[in-house]
């Protein structure tokens, strides 16, 4: 009798061990397809959508994310600091699983940015590398080599030398000083000569007329503008024609903006720097995903990736993608027939 109680508890152990791991079984697959089948939830933040490249990236970014499943809150500070601290903020509250910030002011969200990392969320920043912290990703264009590539341009193109104007970005956009890193870099050896260095205080329209009509008073001694983006160089054109100059100074931007490749055929800018935007926001986006789902952002479909340390000493896991420079002579091989425009737009107004 007792042999037989034994057994029958034994077997009564057995059955329950046998349910317990067919619920924890159960338990795991319902809690594993729950995590597979849940919303991956994507905040991105831009400086503004005055810049005509800004509304390619917001458009190629959302495009990505939503075609691998996850859902884009898309917010415009336009040019405000103190709203894109809302707007993370509100990020934040709402549980997105990771948050892109393309910076008002790169040294003003250091306790967002932080607040969100300790609340779990990534956050990656895009195309501008957010200061006195870290982020999780940098990802952008190579701004140093935009920079050096606008610096050999003038080279070419005043083998004598001559007199610069530096018409330089906000320094709160950590970009524009490695832009202008980069072209200094490149013209140290040479006989260009640097002779005004100005920043923007936005890159709003009326600060950028403002600084251009600054930084090109005396014109006249002026042989090449080195401007800090494409709408930069359209105000710099405009003071240089005012002046009756304008194809007659070199002129060089970057972002290949519809009306910069126009004034390159046209002929009063000289040179603009394409950045694959397509692409770059194509990769963050992946980026973005793979980090949602909680998956190394290190592989074949994302790309190289490196460090590269904040002004401060934050390092932060970094990607790059590599500028071209774009002329006359290559405009259609880089710009048309990559489709980044339309040839009949580039040459409206140009006879052929």
């Amino acid at each position: 009798m007792k042999k037989k109680c034994i057994a029958i508890m034994i077997c009564l152990i057995l059955a329950l061990s046998f349910c317990l791991s067919c619920n924890q079984k159960e338990s795991g697959e319902v809690e594993d397809e729950n995590t597979k089948n849940r919303e991956l939830k994507i905040g991105i933040t831009f400086d503004t959508f005055v810049l005509e490249r800004w509304i390619r990236d917001r458009d190629v970014f959302v495009s990505t994310a939503e075609k691998l499943g996850a859902t884009v809150n898309v917010q415009n500070a336009n040019g405000d600091v103190e709203k894109q601290k809302v707007q993370i903020e509100k990020f934040i509250e709402d549980e997105m699983d990771v948050i892109v910030i393309v910076a008002v002011d790169c040294y003003q969200l250091t306790e967002e940015v932080t607040k969100a990392r300790n609340a779990g969320i990534d956050v990656i920043s895009y195309d501008r590398m957010i200061q006195g912290c870290s982020t999780d990703l940098y990802i952008t264009v190579d701004n140093e080599a935009v920079g050096e590539l606008m610096a050999q341009t003038m080279i070419d193109r005043l083998p004598e030398g001559g007199n610069v104007v530096m018409l330089c970005g906000p320094q709160a956009d950590t970009n524009s000083l490695d832009v202008v890193d980069g072209f200094k870099k490149g013209i140290q050896d040479s006989n260009l000569t640097v002779v005004k260095e100005i920043y923007v205080k936005s890159w709003t329209p009326e600060n950028g007329f403002a600084a251009a009509n600054e930084a090109l008073l005396d014109a006249e001694d002026v042989d090449a503008v080195m401007c800090g983006n494409d709408g930069l160089a359209g105000y710099a054109i405009k003071a240089l024609s005012e002046k009756q100059l304008a194809g007659k100074v070199v002129v060089v931007g970057q972002d290949a903006d519809l009306e910069a490749c126009q004034r390159v055929v046209e002929g009063t800018q000289t040179m603009t720097v394409y950045k694959p935007i397509e692409r770059l926001a194509k990769v963050a986006a992946k980026c973005a995903v793979k980090m949602a789902k909680g998956e190394a952002v290190v592989g074949e479909e994302v790309g190289r990736t490196t460090t590269k340390r904040t002004m401060d000493g934050y390092e932060v896991p970094y990607w790059a993608l590599p500028p071209i420079a774009v002329t006359v002579e290559n405009m259609d091989d880089i710009i048309i027939d990559l489709g980044f425009h339309l040839r009949d737009e580039v040459y409206l107004n140009v006879e052929e």
